[in-house]
């Protein structure tokens, strides 16, 4: 994956800059609430927590916060660049908790590389947070900083630069030596690095079973051995052997693991020929190995590789323990992150990825097979279960050993996981890896925007997409230019005028437009409108979907298309539909939002099951709301009647579908609503909310985005028999690319669909 340096930091220095925030949970309009959320209110969970302390997990959000504490001494593989350079990483581990986990996250930058003042700095903090995750900080201080904040705190302290590698690294070894038939109590294990990775790592595989004597460490004086006095700490003491190895070349010589957590290419083809046969390999420096990846496959058939980078097979990713580690941990009010907990981690981990993938996880990752072998035996850091797995297995393990103070039902809480994540992630990374899987070209009319040419980029970059952009060249190279972009034989660019497909254009618009009104004069100088020729292009196949609409109004947008592109065969109207992303993860569908101003009942059923069947190619299983202001014949208004008319008939072309109605948006909603109508088809709320026209569903949609705080992806167009996509005006970079997506997966449908009907020869 490229990134530009620009782009990372446009993407940090965007208002708002940096990337968290603080948002209330609980309403402070009224002067009522302002009197419940501060003074007087207030002092009431104030006097029943010194009453009882355990109530402040009740009464505050202390259960659910956790602190990222560094001093920026060891930041990445930036090395000692201080607290404030090394905010922007702990912010963003702020981001995986609260993306993973739904963990809240304070950041804490201290100005101190003395562990005394680190260590009274976090437990001066104890009582406003529920766990702490100690970052960034260099060996040897990491270790006597966590040790004695875990002897003196309460509450549960994580150095995940120790333990996090070695948790997701112990679940791949154990799984690793299955494949290769191999005990981990008789394997030798060498370490290239000594750091607090490496000793954690060494110390966790020694808990799962590997022997000491059989482990042998190197850091960059060569190895650690009984004789060396030099360079050794009470950490690396334990680690000294007696042996006559004394480089990284020497202590290769059949061994039968290898961890790197070092530097880049420190290790030759010559000592991977050197290990024991079906060699394990985990060369986890990043963004480098410690042998290339390509490399180190070609030296060595029979090995089983592992590597830090999410372009390789079985990527070794943090992001795989601290979240659901913590989420655990906090759950059951955890005075600690023990051993038992760590040792679940990895068991955990290992057990999900011996288990059957399901389909939704392979489609995520835009492959057709993913299963347990050499290229998969880590889970995926996408893989939604790992949360289910991993947060009650710590927690368990909590319970089991003492340090929980607060027991859960297991059962119970793994139904509760599954609620706190939204599901608008996944929809979008699957589309996303559908379309990586078969990029098709994507016509942007205004290709000379700023905001089209950033997102073009990513486009190749990604490889979801090759751009074809309207405009002239001159004018779209010189801005790519000016905005460090690198489009120049990678984007297709197409003058209209000086296009050698302009009279076929231009012989093919006349003929479907004659008419229609349109003369041979007129025809010419009509398709010198860049959406009208980008049509064009779609119809005839030299470009696959359309993307126009930021800079124009909407009716400019959609009526060249519908000029030029014909509808889906037995469709009556086009609609659109947005996904609609509320801000605590729930994904919703609503049509039509842009198109039909006043649709007749048959046109609602149309509408419904076109919007249904495209939510369901999103492997989300449709929930059909038929909206109006009755619920169930409340009223008997024939707007109210032309929606129960609508349901009637979806039911009978589509049996199939959970759909309900004529219903109010509450009734649709919220499930306990409907306790009072036995008969309602409808399991749980709705998730496809089907507007009774136009208006309603322009306002709703409008209202959900700037009031509700919600994020809106489309419109999605449904119906042409090719893919067209309007842009809201000033969309974002990130919503042309989710549209690009998009329209790529439509567009391969299309051609299996014309592949599967295809006469044969």
């Amino acid at each position: 994956m490229s990134i530009r340096d620009i782009e990372a930091l446009e993407y940090h220095s965007s208002e708002p800059a940096g990337k968290i925030s603080v948002v209330p949970t609980k309403p402070c309009r009224t002067q009522r609430d302002l009197s419940l959320a501060y003074t007087p209110g207030v002092a009431v969970p104030c006097l029943e927590i010194a009453r009882d302390p355990s109530l402040v997990y009740s009464y505050t959000a202390k259960g659910n916060l956790v602190a990222v504490v560094t001093n920026g001494t060891a930041v990445l593989g930036l090395g000692n660049i201080g607290p404030a350079a090394g905010k922007p990483v702990m912010e963003g581990k702020g981001v995986l908790f609260k993306r993973f986990a739904d963990i809240d996250v304070f950041d804490i930058e201290l100005a101190s590389e003395d562990p005394k003042e680190i260590i009274r700095a976090c437990q001066l903090l104890e009582p406003t947070f529920g766990g702490i995750n100690l970052e960034d900080i260099k060996s040897p201080e990491c270790f006597e900083i966590e040790e004695e904040l875990k002897r003196t705190l309460k509450i549960p302290v994580f150095h995940d630069d120790q333990h996090g590698t070695a948790i997701i690294s112990g679940a791949a070894l154990v799984n690793a030596l299955a494949l290769v038939g191999k005990k981990l109590e008789e394997v030798r294990i060498v370490f290239s690095g000594a750091g607090a990775s490496a000793i954690s790592c060494a110390n966790h595989y020694i808990r799962l079973g590997a022997k000491l004597e059989n482990i042998l460490m190197c850091d960059t004086k060569g190895v650690i051995h009984s004789e060396r006095s030099s360079g050794m700490n009470k950490y690396k003491i334990k680690f000294a052997r007696e042996t006559e190895a004394r480089s990284l070349s020497d202590a290769m010589q059949d061994a039968d693991v290898f961890i790197g957590l070092s530097s880049a290419d420190c290790v030759t083809p010559e000592m991977l020929l050197r290990m024991a046969a079906r060699p394990i390999v985990f060369a986890l420096a990043n963004p480098y190995p410690e042998i290339a990846y390509d490399l180190a496959k070609a030296t060595r058939s029979d090995i089983i590789l592992a590597t830090g980078r999410s372009d390789y097979p079985n990527q070794v990713n943090n992001v795989l323990g601290f979240p659901f580690i913590f989420r655990g941990a906090l759950d059951v009010r955890a005075t600690a992150i023990n051993d038992e907990m760590k040792l679940a981690a990895t068991h955990a981990l290992a057990e999900l990825a011996r288990m059957d993938v399901p389909d939704s996880v392979r489609r995520a990752y835009g492959v057709d097979s993913m299963e347990f072998g050499p290229e998969y035996f880590i889970p995926k850091p996408f893989d939604s279960r790992v949360l289910t797995f991993v947060a009650p297995a710590v927690a368990k393990a909590a319970m089991e050993t003492g340090v929980a103070q607060h027991a859960v039902d297991l059962d119970a809480y793994r139904e509760q996981l599954e609620r706190r994540l939204g599901k608008s992630q996944e929809i979008m990374r699957m589309i996303i890896h559908k379309a990586q899987r078969n990029p098709r070209r994507v016509v942007f009319p205004e290709g000379d925007q700023d905001k089209i040419l950033r997102a073009a980029q990513i486009l190749i970059d990604e490889a979801i997409a090759t751009p074809v952009l309207i405009g002239a060249e001159d004018r779209i190279l010189a801005r790519a230019e000016a905005l460090h972009l690198h489009l120049q034989g990678h984007a297709e660019i197409v003058d209209p005028a000086t296009s050698p497909r302009l009279g076929a254009y231009i012989d093919e618009y006349i003929h479907i437009r004659q008419r229609k009104g349109v003369t041979h004069t007129e025809a010419p100088q009509m398709l010198m409108n860049p959406t009208r020729f980008g049509a064009m292009m779609v119809r005839a196949g030299d470009a696959d979907a359309l993307i126009a609409g930021i800079t124009q109004h909407y009716p400019d947008t959609i009526r060249p298309a519908l000029e030029v592109i014909q509808k889906r065969p037995g469709i009556e109207k086009v609609a659109g539909m947005y996904m609609i992303i509320t801000p605590k993860g729930r994904v919703y569908f609503l049509a039509d939002t842009t198109v039909n101003i006043e649709p007749s009942a048959e046109d609602l059923a149309e509408i419904a099951i076109m919007t249904a069947d495209t939510v369901a190619s999103f492997d989300v299983e449709p929930r059909v709301a038929m909206l109006s202001f009755s619920t169930f014949g409340s009223s008997r208004h024939p707007l109210a009647q032309k929606v129960a008319k609508a349901t009637e008939i979806v039911r009978e072309r589509r049996p199939e579908l959970m759909v309900e109605g004529e219903m109010m948006a509450d009734a649709a909603l919220v499930p306990e609503t409907l306790a009072d109508y036995p008969f309602c088809r409808l399991q749980g709320w709705a998730n496809v909310l089907i507007a009774p026209g136009l208006e309603a569903g322009n306002i709703a949609y409008k209202l959900l985005l700037h009031m509700g705080g919600c994020e809106a992806i489309g419109p999605i167009l449904m119906g042409f028999s090719r893919p067209v996509h309007v842009l809201q005006r000033g969309a974002e970079v990130n919503d042309i690319v989710h549209m690009a997506a998009l329209a790529v997966v439509e567009a391969q449908g299309v051609a299996a669909a014309q592949r599967e009907y295809a006469p044969a020869p």
